[in-house]
């Protein structure tokens, strides 16, 4: 019985290590989809002239998830006219970022971007996404150093966090 408890938690805490370090390699690939879906909203605001619900419909269909959940859910928001455009997209926010990885400084960048979402004439739309981005930029760059930095040793971590509990208790 003590060796099945042990293999138990030998295996729970290797567990708990691998997410650790798949939220750790999730995190900058979200950050590089949220960058796209930026530059798609770009395209389609400045160049195409749609409107902000339109967009949210056609990166809705492009993205994975969880991001195309959010598209999604503020395009159905924004159709069914549930409040103005700033407090769909924060609620929505709220709403959609415990599913990710990304950490607050992403979602605050997020979130300040959408208060001048579909304020502003097309080419200050245009400098608010290119800042949203610089700011993405930089959170990319230190999720990918934190990724390289802790990523292996959460697995390892975990491995033997479990060994250590294994030989104490046999």
């Amino acid at each position: 019985m003590k060796i099945l408890g042990a293999i138990l938690l030998l295996c729970a805490t290797t567990w708990i290590g691998f997410d650790v370090s798949s939220t750790l390699s999730n995190r900058p690939r979200q950050i590089r989809q949220l960058k796209n879906a930026l530059q798609v909203m770009e395209a389609e605001i400045v160049y195409g002239q749609s409107p902000v619900s339109e967009v949210c419909f056609h990166l809705s269909s492009q993205l994975p998830e969880p991001l195309r959940a959010f598209f999604q859910r503020v395009y159905q928001r924004l159709t069914e006219h549930h409040g103005s455009l700033y407090e769909v997209w924060q609620e929505e926010l709220d709403h959609f970022w415990p599913q990710t990885a990304m950490k607050q400084t992403e979602k605050e960048i997020m979130d300040q971007f959408g208060k001048t979402l579909g304020q502003h004439d097309f080419t200050q739309q245009q400098k608010h996404i290119y800042l949203a981005i610089s700011h993405l930029d930089r959170e990319l760059k230190n999720a990918e150093d934190e990724m390289n930095r802790y990523s292996k040793m959460a697995k390892s971590l975990g491995v033997l966090i479990g060994m250590f509990f294994v030989l104490l208790l046999i």
